[in-house]
């Protein structure tokens, strides 16, 4: 399952995803509520084919 959220909408909640995963970008990835990156990591991921892995692992 997954859950979308327009954090464009509210500021508050951009900083805050922001300040939670400690990372400076949106829009970020969590699998199984752990953050893997950013998008250009999942870009990265997503070329190598492991992006593909770690989702079907799951």
């Amino acid at each position: 399952d997954f859950h979308a959220v327009n954090v464009l909408e509210d500021e508050a909640i951009r900083q805050g995803i922001k300040e939670y995963a400690n990372w400076p970008t949106i829009p970020q990835l969590y699998v199984n509520g752990e953050f893997v990156g950013g998008a250009d990591i999942m870009r990265e991921m997503y070329q190598s084919g492991e992006l593909q892995k770690l989702l079907q692992q799951q």
